[in-house]
């Protein structure tokens, strides 16, 4: 595999765009939306201006139920194979696996994202093998069960431990490329989730690496606005804000659906100086 390295983000002073495209049937937001114009989407995404594709095979929506790993690879791998011939522009996959991970960057992904910060059984090994950039992220439970009863302390300083000691572990493999995302939705009630955007900052400082926030179309936006809780595209307002107040707060790069109102939104913070 060829050494990566990640290219300054599209706009200016960032935040990196990372544009979800999930080829599940079961994604909370998109799910089966993009069967058979997956490439396409992503490149209109890239057109949009995202910089990083992150792509995924297996829903971690709560409740969602586990896929084997042969099936989440047959999901991702022609996607991914399909979009780097058409494309140098870094693609991730989002994914628990390291077999997954390990087919996915042979067929041309760059960045691992881990909703489970490296912990299943290979994975820290697989990570070094591969020597690119992850993503570490913290999710309270698992998929299925994570939204039943969170309950932290002190969900900041909880979080914020945790991700820097997967950080130091990650590290002593030779991985050095490393951001850390804090979950949000992912186990955490709403007073959860805004205590996290609004430490943003704090968890950048406190881990040592930058912090990737995941806010687009997530439940809590319905939580703060009943009228967008039938569906996840009516969330596209609160999704915005999320975005911006990830931004201004520190976050490093921002993971989101709707990418060309979210990029011209953050143009025009951008210009406000």
């Amino acid at each position: 595999m060829k050494p990566f390295s990640m290219p300054p983000p599209k706009l200016a002073g960032g935040p990196y765009v990372m544009g979800v495209l999930n080829v599940t049937p079961d994604s909370f937001s998109d799910g089966g939306a993009w069967e058979g114009a997956a490439a396409p989407h992503a490149l209109a995404m890239l057109q949009a201006g995202a910089d990083i594709i992150d792509i995924g095979g297996e829903s971690t929506r709560p409740g969602a139920a586990p896929v084997d790993a042969s099936e989440e690879a047959a999901r991702v791998v022609p996607v991914i194979a399909a979009l780097r011939a058409s494309t140098d522009a870094p693609i991730s996959i989002d994914t628990m696996k390291p077999q997954v991970a390990m087919a996915a960057m042979s067929a041309g992904a760059s960045i691992w994202n881990d909703v489970a910060a490296l912990q299943a059984p290979g994975a820290l090994e697989t990570a070094a093998a591969l020597q690119r950039p992850v993503i570490l992220m913290h999710m309270q439970g698992e998929p299925r069960t994570m939204q039943a009863n969170p309950h932290y302390d002190d969900v900041v300083a909880e979080v914020i431990a945790f991700l820097r000691a997967r950080v130091e572990v990650v590290r002593t493999k030779g991985v050095s490329d490393i951001w850390v995302d804090p979950g949000i939705g992912f186990g955490k009630t709403l007073a959860h989730n805004l205590s996290l955007l609004n430490a943003t900052q704090r968890i950048a400082d406190e881990t040592g690496v930058p912090v990737l926030i995941g806010a687009s179309r997530k439940r809590f936006l319905a939580v703060i606005d009943e009228r967008a809780k039938d569906a996840a595209k009516d969330r596209l307002g609160g999704s915005i804000a999320a975005a911006l107040i990830a931004a201004q707060k520190g976050a490093g790069m921002v993971r989101v659906h709707d990418v060309a109102e979210t990029v011209q939104a953050l143009k025009v913070w951008r210009a406000l100086g």
